[in-house]
Formats: C-alpha cells, structure tokens, sequence
C-alpha cells in the first residue's frame, strides 16, 4: 500500500520574501546571467555575495543597485568579493567572506562563472592552453564550489546548490567541444552530488540556458552565427538573461525542495 500524506497536513507557509534573510553567493555576477541572477535573488529577500574576477567596476554596481532598494539606515545587503573560482583558497575565501559578512551560515550557491573560446574552433584545433583555461574555470570552478557548498551550506533546510550548465550539452553544436565538454561534467558531477548530499535536505541542480543576449555570447560571433541561433529557435528569438534568472530563484526557494539532482534546459525549444 501506498502511503500519502493525510489531507488535513498543514500547509507550508510562504513568506511573501521566500529567501528572506538568507546568504546567496553567486559567482560571475558583475555581469550577463549571474549579474541578473544575483539581483533576482536579492528581490526575493537574499543578502548576496557578488562575486567577481577581473570587473571589479561592473561588481560594484551591481551591488550599488542590490544595496540602494533597502533604507539608508541599515546594513548593506550585497557585498561584492573578488574570487578566481579556478584557485581552492580563493574559493575557501570566498565563503569565509560570506559568513563574516553577514554573520550566517551560508544558504545558497549559484555557480554563473564560465569562460568559452570566442574562437569557436574545432576539436582538432583547440589548442591545449584554451582547453585548460575552460576546464580550469567551467569544470574546476565548479567542483571547488561543490566541494566548499558541500561541507558548508546550512543543512536541514533551504540549502541550494545550483551549477550554470548550457543547453550546448544537449545540442551538441562543432565549434564548442571543449566548452561543452566542459559543461557535460558538470551536469554529471551535479546528479551525483545530489546523491551524496543524502540526510542534509541540500539540494544540487543545474540550470542549462540556451543562446542568451550577453556579451559572452555574441564575443567572436557574426552576424550569420547569431542569425542561425535564432531561427533554430521556435520562439524565433535569442533568450535573455531575464529568462534564465526566475528559473535559479524558484531553485534557490523551498518551493522547489522536490527537485533534486536535475538538469533544467532553460532554451525557449532550442534543443
């Protein structure tokens, strides 16, 4: 027999700011999907770690902007930490800041930091100093954040972890094999993690966007690249980070406490 929950079971209820109070580190947020990502979150009630590598200006202003919606009179809400996610002790720095800052266990991770070849060549011409540069940051990176978030997110309740994958993975396009290759163990390295994560109650998913608007995506691109991106989409047109960043909040809330493991193509149909 089967058994159900009675239908007399209280409901869990939602604050009107899910993530109210709660620490979110997003890596690669001064700009394009993690920038919109962090700024989503920090509207749902989050106090963000705005995590950059070289744009500390972009950085800034994000934060700027997280920070002017709430009353002059209390403490900032974002805070921004330079951090290469490719190196274990700036990782480990990265959280440490997270902690002191706000004086909390940390509740959310969105790994958004990646790299690709704006070269776009094929496997045979990839060469080995590019290849690593994309493993170092979209593979490493992402294990080192795993690693951290693992042993440190809060445990019994609220913990996400959420990893940026690509759609590429499914689509399978020449040009990007390392950086799809790159994404692919990502996507893997997630659904066993979630596994491991067993008797924690901390989730682990990735989000896969399709083609987005940002500079990463139209960098070494012509015209004809980005036309053919957008008429292999049925909605005809290029995703926006805007698409991408509501998918990663309802990951990053109790709401999706059922999701688990998953990889999420975020594409309009693109794949």
């Amino acid at each position: 027999m089967i058994e159900t929950r009675p239908s007399s079971s209280p409901r869990r209820l939602t604050h009107s700011l899910p993530l109210k109070d709660r620490v979110a580190i997003v890596t690669g947020s001064s700009r394009g999907i993690g920038r919109d990502i962090a700024i989503h979150l920090a509207q749902l009630g989050a106090k963000l770690i705005i995590n950059y590598t070289s744009s500390s200006v972009q950085a800034d202003l994000v934060a700027d902007e997280i920070n002017s919606s709430a009353s002059p009179d209390s403490p900032p809400r974002a805070i921004v930490v330079k951090a290469d996610v490719s190196d274990p002790a700036q990782v480990k720095s990265l959280f440490d800041s997270a902690e002191q800052a706000f004086g909390s266990p940390i509740h959310v991770l969105v790994n958004s930091a990646g790299v690709l070849d704006p070269k776009y060549p094929s496997i045979a011409n990839t060469s080995l100093e590019d290849f690593d540069r994309i493993f170092s940051v979209n593979t490493r990176g992402a294990f080192l954040c795993c690693k951290e978030a693992a042993n440190r997110l809060k445990c019994g309740g609220g913990g996400r972890i959420i990893l940026l994958s690509s759609s590429l993975v499914g689509a399978l396009k020449p040009g990007f094999g390392a950086y799809t290759a790159s994404k692919a163990a990502v996507e893997t390295m997630v659904k066993i993690l979630a596994k491991e994560l067993k008797g924690t109650s901390i989730t682990a998913n990735c989000v896969a966007p399709g083609p987005i608007a940002t500079d990463m995506f139209f960098d070494g691109k012509s015209k004809e690249m980005v036309k053919r991106a957008i008429d292999e989409s049925p909605l005809c047109r290029l995703g926006e980070t805007k698409d991408v960043a509501p998918v990663v909040g309802f990951l990053a809330t109790d709401a999706s406490e059922w999701v688990n493991g998953q990889v999420i193509r975020v594409n309009g149909g693109y794949v």
